[in-house]
């Protein structure tokens, strides 16, 4: 199973911005120029997408990069097209998701709140089942695609040498909530307590009786790497889509806002005596 794809697709996508800068070259220039489009250089720039061998040998001459830069950026390019588990998703898996599949697996850490929902790594068949089947968009068939891919997900991460190390804060409800009905609910909550024995899992519980907290706007997913040259990502999720964001003020931010509301939760294993 390929891990690297989107981080050297990451790498290269800075590396040619970088360029891009020392160039003095706007999205706009490149545009003019013919080899792509605003839309186009922004995915290569973010890494969101392969990156051909001509495109970046095209936009290397264009930034002025010597033979030795051009042939090492183009060799980048030939490493982001591997294709990983998660593509035979492709009918009940959009694209933007794709990529957090794909960001979730080469990451070494998540960090995540949500008051609602449970994580996607940290539910039963059941409840996933559950939480599928009450999309209105989904018919019986992809709910059971859905119910797989969750369980492929899941097999990916916890499979891991080393393992990836997961901090989960939910709010009450999300225990509290009736997903698939009170055995299902039983049984998810005992999951999350058996899961949190594992030296890299934490669950933690933000209780209804903290009053407001700095979660209030919304859950986020913080995946952290361990290469220096690998920024964290913050993920976002809507209804039709999902934000990524790894601006360095904004990443700090979302750090504060997770170490707080965690700071003010406790752990599933408390909250279940």
């Amino acid at each position: 199973m390929n891990t690297g794809s989107v981080v050297v697709r990451r790498s290269l996508g800075r590396q040619l911005r970088a360029l891009r800068d020392g160039a003095n070259k706007t999205s706009a220039d490149v545009n003019a120029s013919g080899i792509a489009s605003k839309t186009k250089l922004q995915r290569i720039e973010a890494g969101s997408g392969p990156i051909k061998m001509a495109d970046a040998r095209a936009l290397c001459w264009l930034y002025g990069a010597d033979a030795a830069v051009t042939e090492k950026l183009a060799e980048l390019a030939l490493n982001t097209t591997t294709e990983g588990w998660w593509e035979d998703y492709g009918d009940v898996m959009p694209r933007w998701f794709g990529l957090y599949i794909e960001l979730e697996t080469a990451a070494s850490s998540i960090s995540t709140y949500d008051a609602e929902l449970i994580h996607g790594l940290l539910q039963t068949p059941a409840y996933h089942r559950a939480v599928f089947e009450a999309d209105v968009d989904l018919t019986p068939d992809l709910a059971d695609r859905e119910v797989k891919l969750r369980a492929d997900r899941q097999k990916a991460a916890y499979d891991r040498n080393p393992p990836l190390q997961i901090t989960a804060v939910l709010g009450e409800g999300a225990l509290l909530r009736m997903v698939g009905g009170p055995e299902a609910m039983d049984e998810q909550r005992w999951h999350l307590r058996a899961l949190s024995e594992q030296s890299n899992v934490d669950v933690y519980i933000l209780p209804w009786n903290v009053g407001a907290h700095s979660g209030m706007k919304g859950a986020f997913t913080i995946l952290g790497f361990d290469r220096p040259d690998d920024p964290d990502v913050v993920y976002v999720e809507t209804l039709t889509g999902g934000r990524y964001v790894e601006q360095a003020k904004m990443l700090q931010r979302y750090r504060r806002n997770l170490a707080s509301i965690q700071a003010q939760a406790i752990t599933i294993k408390e909250y279940l005596e």
